[in-house]
């Protein structure tokens, strides 16, 4: 953490502390300018009362958001934060939570605040008021849920969504306790300041960004000598602040040992190929592409063959390809892997069809419901709400009506089968880790093709139920092959897609695997 941010938050921390004691000292000494304020709360409580079915729901959140509640709420997050990796932020977490626990019981036993006596008699509070347990842990929560969101989510429009979202849940438990006339108003308000101002402490010691992945390792032993050129292919919308990415990749760059890097932006007319031939014939020892799957399919596709690594920063709504060779996800962290990671060899696939010229993909291509959700996604909702948009588009394509499709794998005899969905892939996993083709490997030579076909609408469970299970059993309505040359023909024309880019609808697609033909940046 820088000294300008690490200042910041102790200076916020301190400000709560300063407030937190004015108001306590005003609550345990001279109450009198508070008795207005707090007799505020009795009103609430009777009009509360009037309203049985309110109760009934503002009870509901006393009983889920207590100790219990939020202990289980902190050891999952906690968890998951572990699980992906965020170590930093999970002991973040933790600290906040644990101290804020800690806390409230020794000030609440400190200060001795009596309950108010107009609380809801069901359930009755006995023990101290001041400041409320609930409001403290609810905005320390609160509080670490909204830096994950400003860490985490690069899409403004989620984010300021999810920070509202964060900031009603808080509003509302802390409006829960004073309609039920278990805290005085200023109780919540005391309980609030100090979650957020144990976070803020907790924030200026605990960096939760996650920390370098390639960096911090031994350099790699170089096999020839480079001027270390880097050349950046930026899709410039997929960016929320140009310069300020820029600034970062140039500053990280430096301290890496890179050369100041020269910057190409992707267009309509060119999403990358123009681009990555001029870096390719300028000299450049490394090639950054920051942008989706779309843009990266076709900067790695030129670069291929070159023997130019490719470091690629995800920033789309997929990201399969990043996620299928562990490129992390934080900005920071994947320009370190783009700079500092080690080179390792992919296979890209060649794809042909009717009526479309010759192409390539990265990660997957279908034909089919698949293709269908590409095709169906509104680009419009998809900028606001990102993967999301994909996830209403399937639902309208779920039951996508099946096809007869003939397959080839290399030079074995075609075989018929009635489909919804055929998917090829040169990864297999999805978003959220879904294992759709749990054996494909990006670097064995090898494609994996499934073919599915539900046959009713809740066949879809069972479908998923499969794939989530990795299960090797085939039939049907879920059947897999491999091979390193694949043909589909469909008899009627089905929509069709290359790395979640929808290419029209055809009958046919002829894929081959080039085995070893990219060099990628991944971490070490």
């Amino acid at each position: 953490m820088t000294p300008v941010l690490r200042t910041r938050s102790l200076t916020g921390a301190v400000v709560a502390a300063a407030l937190f004691a004015v108001l306590g000292y005003l609550v345990t000494r001279d109450r009198a300018p508070l008795d207005s304020f707090d007799v505020g709360g009795r009103r609430l409580e009777d009009w509360a009362d009037d309203l049985p079915l309110l109760v009934d729901v503002l009870r509901g959140v006393e009983a889920a958001f207590g100790t219990v509640g939020m202990t289980i709420l902190t050891v999952v997050l906690v968890g998951v934060l572990f699980l992906r990796r965020h170590r930093w932020a999970a002991l973040l977490a933790a600290v906040v939570m644990l101290a804020t626990s800690l806390a409230t019981t020794g000030l609440k036993t400190w200060l001795g605040r009596d309950r108010p006596d107009w609380q809801d008699t069901l359930g009755l509070h006995t023990n101290h008021s001041f400041p409320s347990g609930h409001a403290t842990s609810s905005a320390a929560f609160a509080s670490i849920l909204v830096m994950l969101l400003v860490l985490f989510v690069r899409r403004a429009n989620v984010r300021r969504v999810g920070i509202a979202l964060v900031v009603a849940w808080w509003l509302l438990v802390c409006l829960d306790r004073v309609l039920l006339g278990r805290h005085f108003p200023s109780d919540v308000i005391g309980g609030s300041l100090v979650g957020v101002g144990i976070f803020l402490l907790a924030l200026a010691f605990i960096d939760p960004r996650p920390r370098s992945i390639a960096a911090k390792a031994e350099p790699l032993p170089q096999v020839y000598a480079s001027a270390r050129r880097l050349a950046v292919i930026l899709n410039p919308v997929k960016v929320e602040d140009v310069g300020q990415f820029r600034s970062i990749v140039s500053a990280m760059a430096r301290e890496s040992g890179w050369s100041e890097p020269t910057w190409q932006y992707t267009t309509i007319e060119d999403p990358g190929t123009g681009m990555a031939e001029q870096a390719a014939v300028s000299g450049a020892d490394l090639v950054i592409v920051c942008g989706g799957d779309g843009t990266v399919r076709e900067v790695c596709a030129e670069l291929a063959g070159t023997g130019i690594p490719v470091g690629i920063i995800p920033a789309g709504t997929g990201n399969l390809l990043a996620r299928n060779l562990g490129i992390p996800l934080y900005l920071r962290s994947a320009i370190d892997v783009a700079l500092n990671g080690q080179d390792r060899a992919i296979d890209l696939v060649e794809v042909g069809g009717d009526g479309i010229e010759d192409t390539h993909f990265m990660v997957m291509a279908g034909m089919g419901f698949d293709a269908a959700i590409m095709e169906g996604v509104n680009e419009d909702i998809k900028k606001r709400i990102g993967w999301i948009a994909y996830v209403v588009s399937g639902l309208k394509s779920l039951m996508f009506p099946a096809v007869k499709v003939e397959i080839q794998i290399d030079d074995g005899e075609p075989t018929v089968h009635r489909a919804r969905t055929v998917v090829v892939g040169n990864v297999g996993f999805l978003q959220a880790g879904m294992p759709l083709l749990p054996d494909a490997t990006i670097d064995d030579g090898i494609l994996d093709v499934v073919i599915i076909h539900p046959r009713q609408f809740l066949s879809w469970i069972t479908v998923a139920m499969r794939v989530l299970r990795k299960s090797p059993v085939v039939d049907e309505t879920l059947d897999r092959r491999t091979g390193t040359r694949v043909r589909i023909r469909a008899s009627a024309d089905t929509p069709r897609q290359l790395d979640g880019d929808s290419i029209g609808e055809g009958r046919e697609l002829r894929m081959e695997c080039i085995h070893g033909r990219l060099l990628v940046r991944v971490p070490r």
